[in-house]
């Protein structure tokens, strides 16, 4: 099993990680495994399953806003995917999210 790491780089919001630091825009700069970034990509899949759900959820009237499943399991992939990038990040990407204070819960 090869354990080297490459560096990727990762644009959250669209969910993209990719070699090339040219090819499109993107927030972090991480060094990662094959292994670590199927990981990642398996969490990005997942948020984008979750969106279509609450796209579906959003159109239903009789269900309550606060009954948020949906939403509960975005933001937890969103957890484990900034965590993972704060772990395989460079120091600009660790600074970042520690800024953010999405990993309060982190310590």
């Amino acid at each position: 099993m090869d354990k080297s790491t490459k560096t990727y780089y990762i644009s959250v919001g669209t969910g993209e990680i990719s070699q090339s630091s040219t090819a499109s825009p993107w927030n972090f700069q991480i060094h990662a495994t094959d292994e670590e970034i199927t990981i990642l990509r398996e969490y990005f899949e997942q948020n984008y399953s979750t969106e279509w759900q609450n796209f579906f959820r959003a159109h239903v009237p009789y269900v309550q806003y606060h009954y948020d499943r949906e939403n509960d399991a975005y933001d937890e992939t969103m957890k484990k995917i900034y965590g993972m990038i704060y772990e395989l990040g460079d120091e600009q990407a660790k600074n970042h999210i520690e800024e953010m204070g999405i990993l309060t819960d982190k310590n």
